[in-house]
């Protein structure tokens, strides 16, 4: 069948079942439920506290099939993934899914658990390093399945996506699990991505290397989600899990590009008081928030919120002034994380809140600007982050497909060519993101506004901004670069990429 980004999708894959396809960004709302959760209580004086990971796999009842899940607050710095698997597979046990939301290098030992098969099935919202590439070369016995931020919250919470032991890396956490992500020696700051997994899960086990007195302060996940607690030395690599700073680009080319980005979100009339902004923590997108930064500040512009993953140069907007309050699922570096955890108005917010559609409403849906990446785009303006130039996989959604559905203004802001490939192209090799819901790309030769965007278009119509037909970029970079050849792959589908509303918007096939 074809969906809405005319992707050819079968109607059912082995390991995963009957497809319900992509039939637009907003197709899917209206009344949904979420599931029950089961749950053993525990009496007064009992104890929480357990002497290994092995010891807890044991008390939750560890078998063939389960599923277990780890959240990526820790990034490329975890222990926890490993640490859990390794005891899974001297346990013998076998055919389990890894429900992680996100997988970094670090996890390379998950490979060999793919091969040997006591990890058969993966979901996650992002993926990179050994694992992606094991996966995309077909070695997973069934299809990843990659999610949005928002959309993972929203298969949990509905029952799609069950979890029967999640495994929490907490920074700090009390006898009786209490857990917070700003204090001991592998703070994280925020822990918005494992909020869903302690309030769904059958049973929830905090492994910790700061185990503290009762009660710990503050409290991000509490006591009444948490069955057992387990000490070890160290949770994940402090280095690995936080920067010291995120930087600004030097780059003539990415200044330029995020120059023109800061003067599109200007033209836009978005740029006044009560504006709301979200960007990422690469150089470029950082750019643009120091060219906003300076537009803000040179017209008195108070805005109301920033939101996403937290950098710390958000975090300087926010004690200018700029923002009265940040909203937080990760924090990305120790700035942010200090911010986290002194300024009240630096809030935290679940993954649910940030991006589930099916919801009271998520954050994202409160956005006017926010700056996207690109590994492809093409004409229609469906973005591509999930696969790199030759078809392996190496990221995916995150918050990509959600922000870009809430905001009043998406940017994708990218070079026209990297590695003298064009970064637009005519089909991208897989859709991540809808180009329904991509307003404006932003390239260093100029801007494309989605024909959708009539409204912007008349808006810009006068601007000094240098305005093209997404054809006419794609032409200017095919100009300096000539038309790559395409990738050949099998029919094997090593990887569903499921959009935030739980339908499939692509495949990824094994690469020949």
């Amino acid at each position: 069948m074809i969906n809405a980004v005319k992707r050819e999708i079968p109607e059912y894959i082995e390991g995963y079942g009957k497809v319900k396809p992509f039939m637009g960004a907003y197709a899917n709302y209206g009344e949904v439920r979420k599931v029950s959760t089961k749950l053993k209580s525990v009496k007064p004086g009992e104890n929480k506290i357990l002497s290994s990971i092995k010891e807890a796999l044991l008390k939750c009842d560890i078998k063939d099939g389960m599923t277990v899940s780890f959240h990526h607050h820790l990034r490329n710095g975890d222990y926890v993934l490993n640490m859990v698997l390794e005891e899974i597979a001297k346990l013998g046990v076998k055919d389990i899914t890894v429900a992680a939301s996100s997988i970094f290098p670090c996890h390379a030992p998950l490979v060999e658990h793919i091969k040997n098969g006591v990890v058969t099935r993966i979901y996650a919202n992002y993926m990179s390093g050994p694992v992606a590439e094991a996966v995309s070369k077909g070695l997973l016995k069934y299809p990843a399945i990659m999610h949005t931020h928002g959309g993972r919250a929203r298969a949990i919470e509905s029952g799609d996506l069950h979890i029967d032991i999640a495994f929490i890396a907490a920074p700090t956490c009390d006898s009786y699990g209490n857990i917070n992500g700003v204090e001991g020696k592998s703070a994280c700051g925020s822990l918005g991505y494992a909020i869903p997994d302690a309030m769904y899960a059958d049973k929830v086990v905090a492994v910790t290397d700061n185990l503290v007195d009762y009660p710990a302060c503050p409290i991000e996940i509490s006591q009444e989600y948490v069955d057992y607690i387990v000490k070890v030395d160290e949770i994940g690599d402090p280095k690995g899990i936080v920067s010291g700073t995120t930087r600004i680009t030097k780059d003539p080319v990415g200044l330029k590009i995020a120059k023109l980005a800061a003067q599109l979100i200007d033209e836009s009339g978005l740029l006044k008081d009560g504006f709301s902004f979200q960007t990422g923590a690469g150089g470029t997108s950082l750019a643009v928030a120091a060219y906003v930064k300076d537009i803000m500040k040179r017209k008195n512009i108070k805005g109301s919120f920033a939101a996403g993953g937290i950098t710390g140069y958000i975090v300087e907007m926010f004690e200018e002034g700029l923002f009265k309050a940040l909203f937080d699922v990760q924090c990305f570096d120790l700035k942010a994380v200090e911010s986290y955890k002194n300024n009240r108005a630096h809030q935290g917010m679940s993954a649910s809140m940030y991006g589930n559609p099916h919801n009271k409403g998520a954050v994202v849906n409160n956005l006017d600007v926010m700056i996207l990446g690109a590994t492809e785009i093409d004409t229609d303006f469906n973005v591509n982050v999930t696969t790199g130039s030759n078809g392996i996989i190496m990221g995916g959604s995150g918050g990509h497909s959600d922000t870009a559905a809430g905001s009043k203004l998406s940017i994708v802001v990218t070079q026209l060519t990297k590695a003298r490939l064009p970064i637009i192209v005519d089909k991208v090799t897989t859709v991540t993101t809808p180009g329904e819901t991509i307003d404006a790309v932003v390239t260093e030769r100029g801007i494309a506004i989605n024909p959708r965007r009539t409204d912007l278009l008349e808006k810009l119509k006068d601007s000094n901004l240098p305005i093209y037909t997404i054809e006419e970029l794609k032409a200017m970079a095919e100009k300096l670069t000539g038309i790559p050849e395409k990738i050949e792959f099998a029919d094997k589908i090593v990887a569903i990429v499921e959009y935030r509303d739980g339908s499939v918007i692509d495949v990824v096939r094994q690469v020949r």
